[in-house]
């Protein structure tokens, strides 16, 4: 992908074109497929269009960025026990009711700014290395709206022997995860529900672009965790969990399901938290539909956070929180019984 900039340190955005004669273009980063008119951006709030040409706004300029465990993204069964560098601009091409991140995700939409440092991507790779890390994660906000500044860190990234995952809402389009591929070596995509009208509702989107990334994602061999928060009363019902669990066994039974326990956040604050009994029901589901891993989320300690053999149900990594506590692995194989446990157990 080949930056241009513009006189005042804008970068060209990638992706778009122009629509019809006039000098409003048509964005193909995302599903959303946005039309911008002069001076306006698009739903994301941090792709501008003047004077006929779509720039992206956020290009090297960082919100936050952290050093974390691998296991906090969640991806359980990707290099666990090391550390991944975390790295986020503003912005999201999704309104989700109940986000966690809101304060930068919502940023750009609501207050109309664009906050952050500079951080230009050759900087990125060099702190990731200082920092003893084994991964970039493109998180904390949507990496797909800022998908030119984690492509031109990717690059250089793979070149010093580093892997790179998103973490994801998924909303993308085909050409944005052609783009995204040659470097992509990991995601954990957030499949909120499994249900058109949820996402229309609470999330201000469709359900299947995001099924279609992920199918694209495990067919190109890329590492694909998923994790659903599972709500009272809004998307834990059991057929829909079957749905679910059902689509993702169907695409490899290996794929990892994180079920994760709800706490009011945002525009969510009237709704409870989450029933355990609940989450260790979706738990119970996810493997009666065939799925090998399936993890309980937001509850440190649950039993569940721990990996087990499919084949003895030996504990092959112990877990508490985003801690491994344990590990009983030759290689890639249970050391009670050597079946394959499915992952990226080495680089």
């Amino acid at each position: 992908m080949t930056l241009t900039t513009h006189d005042d340190g804008l970068v060209r955005a990638a992706l778009w074109e122009p629509r019809g004669a006039g000098p409003a273009v048509r964005c193909f980063l995302c599903a959303h497929f946005c039309t911008i008119e002069p001076g306006e951006r698009g739903l994301c709030g941090v792709r501008e269009n003047r004077d006929g040409v779509l720039y992206a706004l956020t290009f090297g300029c960082a919100i936050s960025s952290a050093v974390d465990p691998i296991e906090k993204k969640p991806l359980f069964h990707f290099l666990p026990g090391t550390l991944s560098f975390s790295i986020a601009t503003v912005g999201c091409n999704l309104t989700c009711a109940f986000c966690q991140n809101a304060d930068i995700s919502q940023l750009p939409r609501e207050a109309g700014r664009i906050r952050g440092s500079d951080f230009a991507p050759e900087e990125v790779v060099t702190r990731a290395l200082e920092a003893g890390c084994r991964t970039i994660a493109y998180t904390y906000t949507e990496p797909t709206v800022f998908l030119e500044y984690a492509l031109a860190c990717a690059a250089p990234a793979a070149a010093a022997g580093l892997k790179n995952v998103f973490v994801t809402n998924g909303f993308m389009t085909r050409r944005s995860f052609e783009l995204a591929a040659s470097h992509l070596h990991a995601a954990n995509v957030d499949l909120k529900a499994f249900d058109d009208d949820f996402y229309r509702r609470h999330a201000g989107a469709r359900l299947k672009p995001v099924l279609d990334t992920i199918t694209r994602m495990v067919a190109a061999g890329v590492w694909v965790e998923v994790t659903t928060l599972v709500i009272h009363g809004l998307n834990d019902g059991e057929p829909e969990l079957r749905a679910l669990a059902g689509f993702l066994a169907g695409l490899s039974p290996d794929i990892p399901w994180h079920v994760s326990r709800f706490h009011p956040a945002y525009r969510m604050l009237d709704r409870p938290a989450t029933p355990v009994s609940t989450i260790e029901r979706a738990v119970e589901i996810g493997r009666d539909e065939g799925l090998r891993y399936v993890y309980a989320g937001n509850l440190p300690g649950h039993e569940s956070e721990s990996t087990h053999c499919p084949s003895c149900d030996e504990v092959v990594l112990g877990r508490r929180g985003f801690r491994v506590t344990g590990r009983r692995l030759n290689g890639n194989t249970c050391s009670a019984c050597g079946a394959e446990i499915a992952g990226w157990w080495a680089s």
